[in-house]
């Protein structure tokens, strides 16, 4: 028997039945204490959370707005296709994952197999285009080009094809009215993802799944403004996906109209236009290389002299935006970006770079002039200009003798600019210098150069001055490979790069003179020559180009104008501008443009006009062709073209002809001008969303004349 006494025994349970007790209190208390948190502290927050998760969003897309030229012609606009499209969530759920679906599909619409597969799934850094790279839980489309009978089909076979729907949509449609494509100007759309879903959420402007939204152009600048508001209706559903009511719905706001400085019919005549100058100068024999000129690439600008606004804005090679429309397919998507395809969504307009040639010597005058320089002094024009064993040549190898500054401009001597600028890097030190005034790289900043003009267009590039700061950065960048590739070999290539090596961080001679002539490292956009040469013909005002000219609401009612803004102030004094401007006229009517503007009524409409041809190694020369009147500036270059006047001369020529109705022997015909001077009022938008645009015809398909020659 145990020893232990009866009364210790009890002891023992009791102490345990009370620690029990207390346990079972505690969790009963605990259990109280979280039913209540959950019921009454945080309860009304469940509860929604548990009602939203029965609430079914149905999303109804805004229209977006139009894009409208300067007379309210549309550019962009949307037009009602119908759209099959898939569900990528429901093709999922089935046992096949969709594919016998998609083949059945392949079938109707008569599409590949294969293509529709690849517009299904999902982009990522391994998956080649075509892919979707929106939102995998928003329908996905597959073309916009069904036919009413396929419609049926899809939908009075439903079984057949779940997940597949086939609706009427308002897509996009990129007009091309009068056959003004316009296409890197307007840009293109493509769905929304989750990360910009994301980054939009708490902005002024939130992204749904069924968004799309502009890529590049006036499509993705002012993408807020056109996109509208999706409207969203939610309603209550029960356990069984089954309708039990209606929550609150948001309607769908239409996106505001977008009116454009551009004019339809000018940008026709312009693209015409650079496509003919183009096929031209690929007939003409270049001597330089023994084969005719390739002509791969080129822009055209032409722009509002005092305001900067963008009257026609042109690069090539281009293409259909409406490629894009309804999802872009893969060989269309190859023709846009392979390695043949000369990258036809450039807009080499403001992301075209280049030497300038001689179009940048008004540059160089102006510094000349603030360096002390008397413009109307004499300076020797020769054939060539010599540094030790350097020979500079002048373009035409002529011999003009002592010639002012002016002059030199008419002319286009390259060989007045080698020597001002010549002395001017003496006077800074040459090899050594101290303390430079580099008057030739500072005006070419104060002109704008080296920096964004501003354009209300997305990825426009800066360009390049190449001066002493440059010059240092690019060499600590490069030395390693320039000092391993001239270290022992000695062909030509091999030469430059030990030179460089050892001294291409220093602003040499050579620099210097190439670089008055807008020749060696320098790189500009059309964009940035035009402001430039219209700020010359507006008193010395750098305006930021636009494109955009007034924001209008729906129904007309609201507008916002898109006014003029400067950017910066010519460095010129009156005196010097006017001098300038006296000499662009010269070149118009004796100089290097003299022969492109034969019978232009120069007393009614004075022309002015610089021309440049600028050599690049390895490739044929660049020609650019810089003009203005009082009203516009029209600026054209060639990749690989020739010279400026040669390439681009004639085209330019034909453009002032169809703005100012002048025919061939120099008379005005105001009833056959296009725009005499610019569009001042803006279109009439009518409450019901109606706008009074007048119709414009398609470009006439005549040929530019033929003519003989190339000058600069």
């Amino acid at each position: 028997m145990s020893n232990i006494p009866e009364t210790g025994r009890t002891s023992r349970v009791t102490v345990r039945l009370i620690a029990i007790q207390i346990l079972v209190f505690s969790l009963l208390l605990t259990l109280g204490g979280r039913l209540w948190y959950l019921q009454i502290r945080n309860g009304k927050e469940y509860a929604n959370q548990a009602r939203s998760n029965h609430v079914q969003q149905v999303i109804d897309p805004a229209t977006r707005g139009s894009i409208l030229d300067a007379r309210g012609v549309p550019l962009a606009d949307n037009q009602t296709r119908l759209v099959v499209s898939a569900s990528r969530t429901d093709l999922l759920k089935i046992k096949d994952r969709g594919k016998a679906v998609l083949a059945r599909l392949s079938q109707v619409l008569g599409m590949p197999e294969q293509e529709i597969r690849n517009k299904v799934r999902l982009c990522d850094a391994k998956t080649p285009q075509p892919c979707w790279n929106g939102s995998p839980y928003q329908p996905i489309p597959i073309t916009d080009k069904a036919t009413t009978q396929q419609a049926l089909q899809i939908r009075e076979r439903s079984e057949d094809f779940p997940g597949i729907s086939a609706e009427p949509t308002a897509v996009r449609r990129y007009a091309a009215p009068g056959d003004a494509n316009s296409a890197q100007v307007l840009g293109y759309l493509s769905p929304v993802t989750d990360d910009e879903i994301t980054k939009a959420k708490d902005s002024r402007s939130p992204l749904l799944r069924s968004d799309q939204i502009g890529r590049s152009g006036l499509e993705r600048t002012y993408d807020s403004e056109l996109r509208g508001k999706a409207g969203v209706t939610r309603y209550e559903v029960d356990n069984l996906g089954r309708v039990i009511g209606k929550a609150k719905s948001d309607r769908a706001v239409p996106g505001s109209h977008v009116i454009t400085s551009i004019d339809a019919r000018v940008q026709a005549i312009a693209e015409k236009e650079l496509d003919q100058a183009q096929k031209d100068a690929r007939n003409v024999f270049d001597k330089n290389t023994g084969t005719n000129y390739k002509a791969d690439a080129g822009a055209v600008v032409v722009m509002e002299t005092k305001t900067g606004r963008v009257v026609a804005m042109a690069s090539s090679p281009t293409y259909d935006p409406n490629a894009w429309v309804g999802g872009i397919s893969g060989k269309d998507y190859a023709k846009l970006t392979g390695k043949d395809s000369n990258y036809p969504l450039l807009n080499r307009a403001i992301q075209g770079q280049a030497a300038p040639g001689s179009i940048f010597k008004v540059i160089s005058t102006t510094a000349a002039v603030n360096a002390g320089y008397d413009f109307d002094g004499h300076y020797p024009c020769t054939s060539a200009f010599n540094i030790g064993d350097q020979v500079f040549k002048n373009f035409e190898s002529e011999n003009y003798g002592a010639i002012s500054l002016g002059r030199a401009l008419e002319v286009s001597c390259d060989t007045v600019f080698y020597d001002l600028a010549y002395k001017q890097w003496q006077k800074d030190g040459g090899n050594n210098p101290t303390h430079p005034a580099d008057w030739f790289y500072k005006t070419a900043h104060q002109f704008g150069l080296g920096k964004e003009t501003g354009i209300d267009l997305p990825n426009e590039v800066r360009g390049r001055v190449p001066d002493r700061q440059w010059k240092k950065d690019y060499w600590q960048a490069n030395k390693d490979g320039w000092c391993a590739q001239g270290e022992h070999a000695d062909d030509y290539v091999s030469k430059i790069a030990k030179e460089n090596c050892e001294s291409g961080m220093k602003m040499r001679a050579g620099d210097s003179v190439n670089y008055s002539i807008g020749q060696g490292d320098t790189l500009v956009t059309p964009i940035q020559m035009a402001a430039i040469y219209s700020a010359i013909a507006n008193g010395g005002t750098l305006y930021n180009p636009t494109v955009g000219k007034a924001i209008v609401s729906p129904d007309g009612k609201h507008i916002r104008e898109i006014r003029p803004t400067a950017h910066g102030k010519l460095p010129d004094s009156p005196k010097t501008l006017r001098q300038i401007d006296d000499a662009l006229a010269g070149v118009a009517t004796r100089g290097t443009a003299a022969w492109r503007f034969g019978g232009w009524p120069q007393d009614k409409i004075p022309m002015h006009a610089k021309t440049g041809t600028a050599e690049v190694y390895g490739k044929q020369t660049t020609g650019w062709f810089a003009t203005y009147t009082k009203d516009y500036t029209v600026l054209m270059t060639i990749s690989q073209g020739g010279t400026g006047s040669g390439s681009a001369g004639p085209a330019v020529r034909k453009i002032y002809n169809a703005l100012y109705g002048v025919d061939d022997s120099g008379q005005i015909d105001e009833k056959a001008a296009l725009l005499p001077q610019p569009q001042a009022s803006l279109p009439k938008i009518e409450s019901d969303g109606t706008i009074q645009a007048q119709p414009i015809k398609p470009v006439s398909e005549t040929l530019p004349d033929e003519e003989e020659g190339q000058q600069e």
